[in-house]
């Protein structure tokens, strides 16, 4: 292989891939990147078997070839190249990899191409099922649903993700058995048959990153065994296993009608939340909301937000709210609390509870695409 490319295009796309490159592995070519050349173009791929990320460059190819070789070396040497052409030749004899730039030069030893695990692209075609969506939609989605999912993988189900796609609709949820994230939002087109897929959590936290800024739309596929999710981004594909099971039933969880509803600005709300979480830090992050409703008719309420320490002291900040129903008293976690106001945008947040019993509801006052469900916590915790 002998091809010249921009040391700043190759340095971006070694970034890129390297979120894919397995950090501890018995196979020392999961440690590597995959570098080849592609009809004009140099492929440059990485995988650890759960997740992998291809993306293309445009290259001046000499001479067809492919190699392997460790992407911390040689991601580290191409970042400290100065911004001009950069050749690439390998000495298949040795399975060595050459990088020069003016008088610059590295030889890096690499593991023979064969050996690096085939990565499905969707520029092979055959996919069994694809829909195209907003980059910005889907990053933002991804952000208030992944966080909710479960961070240990006793229940796999819960580790990861659905994606339902159902006509024009995807819907992304998340739960962990304490709080469930739930966000609508629109495909670029109808699909022919509704499906439910379960992605891992921290694939689709790197899908989003990669995502970054782009504009154009995002073309997802399922392989046809159904075993695979490929995204293609702009120049670069993404490819996450899938996770097998069946998620719970989320419509089931959210309530439909509250006893008590109240209205009030998401930062001042926070605020209040974040200095009560510091009380209760030693006290299973348990915070209390008493609702207060207006003395008298269109007066505004209020809800107090309160935490107790044993050892520390105690807490309560009031926020000025609209309540519609009767005074109710709810324990939740803390950080729970705090982890969905903080992807909330700047506004009104809508709080729907039945009592202190039962799960509350917290969504943004102006919009129904999203909906957290969280747990109460047993208010006699304080």
């Amino acid at each position: 292989m002998k091809v010249s490319c921009l040391q700043d295009g190759l340095q971006r796309a070694l970034a890129q891939a390297s979120r894919a490159v397995a950090t501890k592995t018995a196979l020392p070519v999961l440690s590597n990147v995959l570098l080849a050349t592609d009809e004009g173009r140099l492929r440059i791929a990485a995988t650890n078997l759960e997740v992998g990320i291809t993306t293309w460059i445009g290259a001046s190819i000499e001479e067809e070839g492919r190699i392997t070789v460790d992407a911390r070396l040689l991601s580290e040497f191409v970042n400290t190249l100065p911004n001009a052409p950069v050749q690439l030749a390998v000495e298949s004899a040795r399975s060595s990899l050459t990088v020069q730039s003016g008088r610059d030069k590295a030889g890096i030893n690499g593991i023979d191409a064969d050996d690096f695990p085939v990565i499905p692209s969707l520029e092979a075609g055959g996919e069994a099922f694809t829909a195209d969506v907003d980059p910005q939609v889907l990053r933002e989605m991804i952000a208030q649903v992944e966080f909710a999912a479960a961070t240990d993988e006793s229940r796999p189900v819960l580790a990861g993700v659905l994606m339902r796609f159902e006509e024009q609709r995807l819907t992304l949820a998340a739960a962990d058995g304490f709080r469930l994230a739930v966000r609508e939002g629109e495909l670029g087109q109808a699909v022919g048959e509704r499906l439910d897929i379960i992605v891992p959590a921290r694939a689709l936290r790197e899908l989003a990153r990669i995502i970054g800024d782009q504009t154009a739309p995002v073309r997802l596929a399922i392989t046809p065994n159904r075993s695979q999710l490929l995204v293609r981004v702009g120049e670069t594909e993404f490819l996450s296993r899938l996770i097998d099971g069946t998620f719970p039933d989320f419509k089931q969880i959210v309530p439909r009608e509250f006893g008590t509803t109240l209205e009030m600005g998401r930062d001042a709300f926070l605020n209040a939340v974040r200095r009560a979480s510091y009380f209760a830090r030693d006290n299973n992050d348990v915070i209390r909301l008493t609702v207060h409703p207006g003395e008298e008719a269109f007066m505004p309420g209020s809800v107090e937000v309160s935490a107790t320490a044993a050892e520390r002291g105690n807490s309560q900040s009031f926020v000025d709210a609209s309540v519609d129903g009767s005074e109710t008293q709810i324990a939740f976690n803390a950080r729970y609390l705090a982890d969905v106001l903080g992807i909330l945008k700047h506004g009104q947040v809508m709080i729907g509870m039945n009592g202190g019993n039962q799960a509350g509801v917290v969504r943004a006052a102006n919009g129904d695409d999203y909906t957290h469900v969280i747990m109460p916590m047993v208010i006699g915790a304080q």
